[in-house]
């Protein structure tokens, strides 16, 4: 039965189809107060925020062990600690640094941009 109403639906859709009137689409010119160049809109992106991720390592741990976690618990990481960090943007590698002390804070200073292939490859690390 439903492969009757399946056959009678393909077959009514192929009808429809079949009418339907295939028209020119005409578009007006579009008017704008001033032209803007790829140089121009560039000014617009300069300002905005964008969030920077500092990984200094990645461990897995198993539920149990993570419900047991609190003041003073020390958690492992899989790095050492004179292999620099990864910077990130959104999910994109895009340098490495090492971490440093600047007025009681803590920041990173920058070691190495990747080039745009070398980021992509090292997000799967």
């Amino acid at each position: 039965m439903a492969e009757t109403e399946t056959a009678q639906a393909v077959e009514n859709q192929q009808q429809t189809d079949s009418k339907a009137q295939v028209q020119q689409a005409e578009f007006s010119e579009a008017e704008g107060s001033e032209s803007v160049g790829a140089g121009g809109s560039i000014n617009l992106l300069l300002d905005m925020d964008v969030p920077v991720t500092v990984v200094i390592g990645k461990t897995q741990l198993p539920i149990r062990r993570l419900l047991q976690l609190g003041p003073g618990s020390v958690v492992r990481l899989d790095k050492p600690v004179e292999m620099p960090v990864d910077l990130y943007l959104k999910d994109t590698r895009f340098a490495t640094g090492d971490i440093v002390v600047v007025e009681g804070s803590f920041a990173v200073r920058i070691k190495q941009f990747l080039a745009p292939g070398a980021a992509s490859q090292a997000q799967t690390q």
